[in-house]
């Protein structure tokens, strides 16, 4: 393949063929990238073609059952996924107002967040710039940090595997994970449970409760128990765990606080231990790499004092 003419490049260059290669690599494939633009598998390919000649490199190797970015086809990904953000911010960036703050706050979720105290500084904040919009987006927390890091939202709220240093990050609070168990279960009736009446005992479990994922800890719990080893189910959504817990196929894992609705409730029951408790921290992440509208600046700023004026000990949830 022939090198692009650098000075001419831009110029000659069809955008959108940038925007059908994130598609593209984000697919991984030309067919399901095609159901997501609405175009036809033949476009795509002819479109994933011009842009190698564009570019005079070979992006993506593709045979029968495999799909692989090359290594120029990574950094020109990573390179549009900056241009991408850039051009989603514009319509907020040209939407501020220097009278009233405005903007729009893009947020992706773990959906195990339950914080009243993120609760009040999303009231506080809201009420001060009632010119302000908010959208939430759930996701696992490997896709919030990635999200994150691509650039594709205002900031992120998850657990943390290992701390980033590419990203910021504040704590908003950290929370103790009970074992829990429902009405279908033998162990809901029982006068006491003992740890030991624990062996053995089929369990359900977060997609992220593994080993160097961000509730680790809890696998280990359950292995220091002796519990089944192996899962009967898993799912990424706090909801769909409780669910599973309350139908009765497994014993799972919740943040104490936010079960104790439902243990109060009657429609679980806290399993031991009840003590040493894996605590996990929950932080809420942005991209220094990223250009802060005013509304983002400001709403940064407005969490950073927030979690100054609370006392640590006030952000542990459920000990």
């Amino acid at each position: 393949m022939q090198p692009p003419d650098t000075g001419r490049f831009p110029w000659n260059l069809d955008w959108n063929l940038l925007r059908t290669f994130i598609v593209v690599v984000e697919q991984r494939g030309i067919s399901k990238a095609a159901g997501v633009l609405g175009l036809k598998q033949p476009s795509v390919s002819a479109a994933l073609k011009r842009l190698e000649t564009a570019v005079g490199k070979r992006l993506i190797i593709r045979k029968p059952n495999e799909f692989v970015v090359t290594r120029a086809g990574q950094r020109l990904y990573s390179e549009c996924t900056e241009i991408f953000s850039t051009v989603s911010q514009l319509p907020t960036v040209l939407s501020e107002e220097v009278a009233e703050l405005r903007g729009h706050l893009s947020f992706v979720v773990t959906s195990s967040v339950s914080s009243t105290h993120f609760d009040d500084m999303l009231h506080g904040f809201a009420s001060a710039h009632p010119g302000v919009t908010y959208s939430f987006d759930v996701q696992e927390s490997d896709e919030v940090e990635s999200m994150i890091a691509r650039n594709r939202a205002s900031f992120g709220i998850c657990l943390l595997s290992t701390l980033p240093g590419s990203l910021n990050r504040v704590e908003l609070y950290r929370e103790f994970f009970g074992l829990y168990c429902g009405p279908r279960h033998p162990l809901f009736n029982a006068a006491t449970v003992s740890p030991a009446d624990l062996e053995g005992e089929p369990f359900v479990a977060f997609q992220t409760e593994t080993p160097s994922g961000p509730l680790e800890q809890v696998s280990r719990l359950r292995h220091r128990l002796k519990l089944s080893p192996q899962w009967r189910g898993v799912s990424s959504s706090l909801n769909e765990i409780r669910r599973m817990i309350i139908a009765g196929i497994g014993i799972g894992a919740l943040p104490v606080h936010v079960a104790q609705q439902d243990v109060t409730a009657g429609r679980i029951r806290q399993l031991p231990p009840y003590s040493d408790l894996p605590c996990i921290s929950i932080y809420l992440i942005s991209n220094p790499a990223r250009r802060l509208t005013e509304a983002e600046a400001a709403f940064l700023d407005h969490v950073h004092r927030s979690v100054e004026t609370i006392p640590e000990g006030e952000r542990v949830y459920g000990g």
